[in-house]
């Protein structure tokens, strides 16, 4: 189920008056925005609002053939029927956001941040209909007086954040804070509340609300609403009465698909710590039992020897100078992990035919061609071959092939950003890969073991353990290849494999189910 597109289909039934009955002996939506002009009034005759304030005020209503007018200041009237966004229902009204909320603007007022004092909420504690109060900034009382000169955000009002990110609403629900940069507070006029904020919140946070955003946003980095152009968006209001029982609904219908999403996510974690259990026990020899007519793992990595040496005397691979072989103590372990006695501990190198890097200096990206993939397109036990973003040419590929000779069966591994990721090469398909990707060819050794036991937790944190950098983590691939393996017998290593590919499969089918 998915939790986010069925709270946007019920903001927009309620948004478009489909989500409870109208009741013809409701006070008509028009009767309670003429209530709020008069309070709006009201406020710059006591000097609360300036002349700026109502200005540019318009008064919005159907004409007797049933269509949408505005009349102006100077008494004009225009048919705005195109303009309205989509019909609703009798006795609701359409109306500008200012028409309903007086705009209480801190942006610019850079406030002294001191550690304790008022709560100064910012834009990075308000989110998608809650706020999350981990408070890093005060201000003084002192600064908090002279900022009141704006308006005081109160209890109960909404806070909507203007840019980083755009979009996101709440209803304050302290009774002393100030709204700090990127944020303005709709607040309605006059003490005489005549809208229900909740419902107003939920309309501002559906999807029709948001994609007025979209198209009037300003900037491309980041994206923001200048407040004049905030001020002039459509938003519907029922009556009163209809928003009570919007609101009850709402109320209803958002706490149980809230629950639900907590239980996907409770759901979700618990799989993803099930599989970091299954590698847990495969990496120590705990999935499935060993059998004793199992050719043991010493045996395999001689083998594996002597292939290597005889690739090197037929000059395919050269030769690693700074191999060495791990041989079996009396302890037998490493991270902590006691083998099986038919299995051994072995270097990455010492498995491997070879260990290599993609691109470092990749061709201008072309758009066609041969496909050039980068950390962000290998998953766990996955290549995604359908989210590329750059190419490379066939004669650039041959070049960069001769260096990786990408094959099936080699398993590829994220090495710069978000290391450890690791999946095996399935087909012949020709791509590319940037530094970020790791390419390691076994040798004898099952790849899919290989992929899978990389991905266990004791493996991820050697690898996080042993990368570099600041700004961007990284593992270079000379300590790459003395990462320590397992190495089971190769028929275990089959049954690893398919013991992990028949629990996987159940546990991705109800991963599947969540969505």
């Amino acid at each position: 189920m998915d939790t986010k597109a069925l709270r946007q289909k019920i903001l927009d039934l309620a948004i478009r008056g489909k989500l409870v009955p109208q009741d013809p002996n409701d006070e008509p939506a028009e009767v309670l925005l003429e209530r709020i002009r008069e309070q709006k009034q009201q406020m710059f005759k006591e000097g609360k609002l300036k002349k700026k304030d109502i200005k540019n005020d318009t008064i919005i209503f159907k004409g007797e053939d049933n269509l949408h007018y505005e009349k102006f200041q100077d008494g004009t009237v225009k048919c705005i029927e195109d303009e309205i966004p989509f019909e609703v229902p009798e006795g609701w009204a359409w109306c500008k956001l200012n028409d309903i909320y007086n705009f209480i603007d801190y942006r610019g007022a850079t406030p002294t941040k001191i550690t304790n004092g008022i709560p100064l909420v910012t834009a990075k504690n308000v989110k998608s209909g809650y706020i999350d109060y981990t408070i890093d900034d005060y201000i003084s009382e002192e600064e908090f007086k002279e900022r009141q000169q704006r308006g005081i955000s109160k209890k109960g009002d909404i806070l909507f954040t203007t840019e980083a990110p755009l979009g996101n609403a709440a209803l304050a629900d302290m009774e002393k804070f100030s709204a700090g940069q990127r944020l303005i507070t709709f607040q309605q006029y006059g003490s005489k509340n005549e809208l229900i904020n909740y419902v107003m919140l939920m309309f501002i946070l559906s999807d029709f609300f948001q994609q007025q955003l979209y198209v009037n946003k300003t900037g491309s980095t980041v994206a923001g609403i200048k407040a004049a152009i905030l001020k002039t968006l459509w938003i519907p209001v029922p009556p009163y009465n209809e928003q009570l029982r919007i609101s009850n609904t709402l109320k209803s219908a958002i706490n149980l698909i809230d629950s639900i999403s907590k239980n996907k996510e409770i759901l979700s974690t618990s799989i993803s710590n099930t599989k970091s259990k299954i590698l847990d026990l495969a990496i120590r020899g705990k999935i499935v039992p060993q059998d004793p007519n199992d050719e043991p793992a010493s045996v395999l990595l001689e083998r594996i020897r002597a292939e290597k040496e005889e690739l090197i005397k037929q000059g395919k691979i050269k030769r690693d100078k700074k191999e060495s072989v791990i041989f079996k103590g009396d302890d037998n372990s490493y991270y902590g992990i006691h083998l099986p006695d038919s299995w051994n501990w072995a270097s990455l190198r010492e498995i491997a035919l070879s260990i290599s890097d993609g691109s470092h200096n990749p061709p201008p990206n072309n758009g066609s061609g041969i496909p050039l993939l980068s950390a962000a397109n290998i998953n766990d036990n996955s290549i995604l071959m359908n989210e590329i973003s750059r190419w490379i040419t066939n004669e650039e590929w041959k070049i960069e092939n001769q260096r990786t000779n990408i094959e099936v069966g080699d398993v590829l591994l994220t090495i710069v950003g978000s290391i450890g990721r690791s999946a095996v090469v399935q087909n012949n398909n020709h791509f590319a890969l940037l530094r970020s990707v790791a390419v390691i060819k076994p040798c004898l050794i099952n790849p899919l073991y290989l992929m899978h036991i990389v991905q266990s937790p004791q493996i991820q944190k050697w690898l996080t353990d042993n990368s570099k950098g600041t700004a961007q983590k990284g593992i270079y691939l000379n300590a790459l290849s003395l990462m320590i393996i397992p190495i089971p017998p190769l028929a275990e290593q089959a049954r690893i494999v398919e013991h992990i590919h028949i629990a996987y499969k159940h546990l991705d089918l109800i991963s599947n189910a969540l969505l």
